[in-house]
């Protein structure tokens, strides 16, 4: 088995950043690297051990989902091998877990769609009848499928801050001044942007989610990200559909009025809702245990999906 990756050490690219769980490297003026560690955060808090195989995971699930769905929207995919733009000595950190993009404008807001009433959601629901001011139908119990899915966008947080919930006109609004400078000369503007980004991860979601139900997984919900190139297209950037950025069900465990259980790192969770934490850095160790048990379950979310072993 390949060694766990915390944190990749690419000293032959410059590095631009670190987030949450990928590390991005300048390729050229058109092109960048995202490597996809091993590294786990819950609570918006990255914890000190990594989980063997979830970063080889994410980017075989996101890719199985950027060509299955390429049909939808232009995609960040190059086909440049990430073992060719790095240095010999550092193909073991790039293998089965990066990918070499487009250099694209992301969109500052995160394509949150929504196909059933849970988590922050169900607490929306629950206090207003509506989940980020969409109108739902009275009597909706936890877990419940929507009639049909909505689209509700956040803000684009960064690492230890929270993503809030924003409604439609605020995203359009937010996309219009991001984005003003990338658009100019292309006869298009943010908020036509955030409309496409709405049309686009509906439709995403709703393919994707058909497709997985008949694998035995439901989608409860998922997150999408988008960029522009210089002619303004959209495309689908970041990851898309993973256990990291999904609710993943298994279809045979669900049932309204209670919450599943997921593919990804509810152990995790439920392991750090027993300590004595403030949900803040530094996170606590995890039990070896739990680590494999969340190993499993990523590796169990690939399987089901795609048919494939990793």
């Amino acid at each position: 088995m390949t060694a766990p990756l915390f944190q990749s050490s690419i000293a032959s690219l410059p590095l631009l950043s670190r987030g949450k769980v990928r590390d991005i490297y300048a390729v050229d003026a058109d092109k960048l690297l995202i490597v996809t560690t091993d590294r786990l955060s819950a609570f918006d808090v990255i914890l000190p051990d990594p989980i063997p195989k979830k970063g080889e995971v994410l980017t075989a699930v996101a890719d199985f989902w950027f060509g299955k769905l390429a049909h939808i929207v232009p995609n960040q995919l190059t086909g440049v091998d990430p073992e060719s733009v790095v240095a010999p000595e550092e193909r073991d950190q790039v293998k089965g877990r990066a990918v070499v993009v487009k250099r694209l404008k992301p969109l500052p807001i995160e394509a949150v769609v929504r196909g059933y009433v849970i988590g922050s959601g169900w607490k929306d629901y629950q206090a207003t009848g509506a989940i980020c001011g969409i109108p739902l139908p009275a009597g909706l119990k936890l877990a419940a499928k929507l009639p049909t899915p909505i689209f509700t966008p956040a803000t684009k947080a960064e690492v230890g801050d929270h993503d809030e919930n924003i409604s439609f006109a605020k995203a359009q609004a937010d996309c219009a001044a991001a984005l003003a400078e990338q658009l100019a000369g292309t006869g298009k503007n943010g908020a036509e942007i955030a409309a496409e980004a709405r049309t686009a991860a509906i439709a995403l979601y709703e393919e994707a989610a058909a497709y997985a139900r008949g694998r035995g997984i439901i989608i409860a919900d998922t997150k999408f990200e988008f960029g522009i190139d210089a002619q303004g297209t959209l495309h689908l950037i970041d990851e898309a559909l993973t256990p990291d950025s999904s609710r993943f069900w298994p279809a045979s465990d669900w049932q309204e009025g209670s919450n599943p259980p997921s593919y990804d790192k509810q152990f995790v969770r439920d392991y750090l809702e027993t300590l004595d934490w403030n949900k803040k850095a530094p996170g606590p160790s995890l039990p070896a245990d739990v680590i494999a048990k969340t190993s499993a379950k990523y590796l169990e979310a690939y399987e089901r999906l795609t048919g494939r072993t990793l």
